[in-house]
């Protein structure tokens, strides 16, 4: 594992990062014994760096992630999760599949990114988390709550860093517009950018990625099979949340084709893309069982040459120049 520091709080990331969304059964339930065993295997093959959000499952994911990581050592990890929804109870009505999630729909989710929000979404996530302190946290998709996240979110997220209550600060979304403003007028720590820098999406080149690079800022980068489309190309597999349109599975398949000729899994070629910029610090792979976190170890191991970068770009399929390979 290769370590950076985000910021001057000093905050350690590994190159392989769990994302905790699955456990908080994705699209699809996830049994207890199944989530435990993913994160025990996540902690056996060397993972340090966990994060997670109230958003995923109604709070599930905070809960079993809290649940796994309240026996290791503290100083031994670092944990992120995020604000800017808040969790309120309500009548159960069904299930929560509408936002993605296979829980019962016994909460919903309130949009907040006021001081008092944040600081409540903290305080409510340790209790789910039943831990003692959060090492990094992101306004999350805050989207189409701008200017209250500029106003309110980020300066009270400054305040408790100030304050020592949590170490570093961000904000994670799945655009690169307004990511690149916190990084320009804001003293965030590190951006979490989901989906914006993978084999099928390098949009995060423009803007985002120098501008990281020139502040000495860190790059999370989650979504890098972009919701499975790279994982397993075939129709009706996801893009960005849903069916991949025609041309974007054949893009995917001509990748998979190019790695294949050098000997290189697809999965293994866009996990390991990313880590061609300075900026990127880490990269966010969720799982939902111990044979996937193995995976996606096994895969990071994996050798890539340089001549697949050089063929792809020789194929039109990658930028020729803008990351560091």
């Amino acid at each position: 594992m290769r370590w950076s520091t985000l910021g001057r709080s000093a905050v350690d990331i590994t190159e392989l990062s769990f994302g905790a969304a699955g456990v908080g059964n994705l699209y699809t339930p996830v049994e207890p014994e199944a989530a435990a065993a993913a994160l025990d295997a996540a902690w056996d093959t060397g993972i340090r760096t966990f994060d997670t959000a109230p958003h995923y499952g109604l709070g599930l994911s905070e809960r079993r992630l809290g649940a796994a990581l309240r026996t290791r050592p503290r100083d031994a990890y670092t944990l992120s999760t995020k604000v800017g929804r808040l969790l309120e109870p309500c009548e159960a009505r069904g299930d929560d599949l509408a936002h993605g999630f296979a829980v019962t729909a016994d909460h919903r989710r309130v949009w907040d990114f006021s001081a008092d929000g944040v600081r409540r979404s903290i305080e409510e996530s340790l209790v789910r988390l039943g831990l003692d302190r959060i090492d990094i946290v992101y306004l999350h998709d805050p989207d189409d709550h701008e200017e209250a996240a500029f106003r309110h979110g980020y300066p009270a997220l400054e305040q408790l860093r100030a304050e020592g209550v949590v170490g570093a600060i961000g904000a994670g979304m799945n655009q690169t517009a307004m990511l690149t403003r916190f990084l320009r007028d804001t003293d965030v720590d590190a951006v979490l950018c989901a989906g914006r820098f993978s084999l099928l999406d390098q949009s995060a080149l423009e803007e985002l990625l120098p501008e990281a690079a020139a502040r000495g800022k860190s790059v999370v980068v989650g979504g890098v099979f972009n919701s499975g489309l790279l994982a397993d190309p075939r129709p009706g597999a996801r893009y960005d949340y849903t069916a991949a349109p025609d041309g974007i599975l054949q893009r995917a398949l001509r990748l998979k084709a190019v790695a294949e000729r050098h000997g290189v899994p697809l999965r293994a070629a866009a996990l390991h893309y990313p880590f061609g910029h300075p900026a990127v610090a880490g990269v966010l792979v969720g799982a939902r069982s111990a044979d996937e976190v193995r995976d996606a170890a096994e895969l990071l191991g994996h050798s890539v040459p340089t001549e697949l970068w050089d063929e792809l770009r020789a194929e039109g399929l990658l930028p020729k120049d803008g990351d560091a390979r």
